[in-house]
């Protein structure tokens, strides 16, 4: 074997592992100092932008809240001023005010949990369809594009309106 080229090499490399040692030994007092300054500055701004993300939240519920009471807000039913303009008695929430609706068609939307006149009015002229189509072949004639509107009128209490619409209507269409 050349031991003149192994004890070099041998040296050389325990040399580099003393130098790596020392200079963790030494040195590596400074990096952790400042690597713990950079975590402790690290952890206070992610509390304060929990403190911001707590404050968004509560104000943010707050505010539906206070935006869900103002919608639940029903309006009255008036059954004598529906009474006035119809000229016969309205029962609150009686789909078959809505032209185009008969019984039958008023029990398939009670059947999908639309019972009321708010609810049809919410209701998407294809969702109306839908309703219709789930009764079979002979609702397909029957057009629900005016019904939401109509039944948002009726909730609404707007009667006048309601009947002057429907006299221009034809069967609902």
């Amino acid at each position: 074997m050349n031991w003149c080229i192994l004890i070099p090499l041998l040296v050389g490399l325990i040399s580099a592992l003393l130098g790596y040692l020392l200079g963790r030994l030494l040195g590596g007092g400074n990096d952790d100092s400042d690597r713990i300054a950079r975590l402790e500055a690290d952890l206070e701004a992610c509390r304060n932008s929990r403190t911001s993300l707590e404050a968004d939240l509560k104000s943010a519920k707050t505010d539906i809240a206070s935006s869900f009471a103002a919608t639940t807000t029903a309006i009255a039913f008036d059954a004598d001023a529906a009474k006035a303009v119809f000229g016969k008695r309205i029962k609150e929430n009686d789909l078959t005010v809505v032209e185009g609706i008969g019984p039958k068609i008023q029990e398939l939307f009670h059947n999908h949990n639309v019972n009321t006149w708010k609810g049809l009015s919410e209701c998407s002229v294809d969702k109306c369809q839908s309703v219709l189509d789930s009764g079979g072949d002979r609702f397909k004639i029957h057009n629900p594009g005016s019904w939401p509107e109509q039944a948002k009128m009726a909730y609404e209490g707007r009667w006048a309106d309601l009947l002057k619409w429907q006299d221009e209507l034809d069967g609902g269409k």
